[in-house]
């Protein structure tokens, strides 16, 4: 699978601009020149990664390039000046140059996504109401037929949420914004509110796009009296942007999807803009084995009782990334076993290292033996009647 470097690039990005902001601030004209020029070569990364805004990246680039250059100078911010009022036309710049860093950092969330759905094992439900929801967006249909401007993806931990959306705008081939809590949240007050709104202008811009919210609880937990007002200012913001969603016609797609360990903790508001909630609950039997042959794909495991194995994954309460972690654990063992002086070849260089093939042998029940007793579920009966109970008030399937 491919690892998309979108995120770390961009947060290095962000720092060598700081820095070269640094540098022009102190008069140290070289210094900045080498910043911009390491701005420059972090946008052309950026645009080699992200195909779909290779142009823009490369544009970015080439200004960077010209203030390294010296043939520009870079734009500047204003500062407030006690008792002097500024100018209509300086705001407007100072603004524009805000807005401009907000959507870049919004468009550093853009991920390519190499995720199809025949990636999934098991989770045939949820996998075909994902399907009908994304299909419908596309299709010419009646005015009054509008599609899900929202789902709420909720279930235990592990249980491929991510994945499932991450599936969903690999086969569209849209626009995926992998948006991460800690991301959003900013300690400068009114920052993270002007981050969401970024992201949603991005994403008109670039749709049809999928604007995916993991630990989405985190964001938008329920109100009380101990909420404070930066928190009340953040769920404010995703709540307009999702209306705003909602009043819109449009032709293309722009679908949020949130995931959740603690549907329970959602604020009521926020929950009547998803009124698609998917419970993605642990893998059937059937599902634990497609996961497994999916893992061990390339390797032998003819002779494994794949149907007792599945067996014991889900009387376990085993999620999928658990059963990943078995199926990796497994193959672990199968290799110590075969290459006991594996570590001896750690002072070869990686050249010569890949003159070497590793050892293997077919997966046997003791490889997964070894596993299951090691790799634990940390889901239990009473957190699953939680999910059953909340799923059957508020769910859909």
């Amino acid at each position: 699978m491919k690892v998309d470097l979108t995120g770390p690039l961009f947060d290095a990005l962000e720092k060598s601009k700081k820095d070269f902001r640094v540098e022009t601030g102190a008069g140290n004209t070289e210094g900045a020149k080498k910043k911009a020029r390491d701005c420059a070569a972090l946008l052309h990364q950026l645009a080699k990664n992200s195909p779909e805004q290779r142009q823009g990246y490369l544009e970015k680039a080439l200004h960077w390039e010209r203030i390294s250059e010296g043939e520009i100078s870079p734009p500047r911010r204003q500062k407030a000046v006690p008792g002097k009022v500024t100018s209509a036309k300086t705001h407007a710049a100072v603004s524009g140059d805000l807005e401009e860093e907000i959507l870049e950092k919004a468009e550093g969330m853009i991920s390519v996504s190499p995720v199809r759905w025949s990636d999934i094992g098991g989770l045939d439900t949820v996998k075909r109401l994902m399907m009908e929801t994304v299909v419908i967006a596309g299709l010419q249909k009646p005015e009054s037929i509008r599609p899900w401007k929202g789902v709420l993806l909720f279930g235990p931990p592990g249980t491929g949420k991510t994945l499932i959306a991450a599936a969903a705008a690999g086969s569209l081939n849209a626009t995926f914004y992998d948006v991460k809590a800690d991301r959003i949240l900013s300690k400068y007050f009114g920052e993270s509110s002007k981050l969401i709104s970024g992201l949603y202008e991005s994403a008109r811009r670039h749709s049809p796009a999928i604007v995916f919210m993991d630990e989405f609880d985190s964001l938008t937990q329920a109100r009380g009296e101990n909420t404070g007002e930066a928190t009340r200012k953040v769920l404010s913001t995703i709540l307009t942007e999702l209306d705003g969603l909602q009043d819109k016609k449009s032709v293309d797609l722009l679908l949020t999807l949130a995931a959740t360990n603690t549907p329970w903790d959602l604020d009521n508001a926020v929950l009547s803009r998803f009124p698609r909630r998917v419970y993605v609950t642990l893998p059937d039997k059937k599902a634990c084995g497609d996961i497994i042959r999916i893992q061990m794909e390339g390797l032998d495991i003819s002779r494994l009782k794949l149907d007792v194995i599945a067996g014991e994954c889900v009387s376990g309460r085993y999620s999928g990334r658990d059963i990943v972690n078995v199926c990796q654990q497994a193959t672990w063992n199968m290799i110590n076993e075969e290459n006991r002086d594996l570590h001896l070849l750690a002072d070869l260089p990686f050249d010569e290292l890949k003159k070497r093939c590793l050892k293997v042998r077919p997966l046997m029940r003791s490889d997964f033996t070894g596993a299951l007793e090691k790799i634990r579920s940390p889901v239990t009966e009473d957190d699953l009647e939680h999910y059953e109970q909340w799923n059957s008030e508020y769910g859909e399937s």
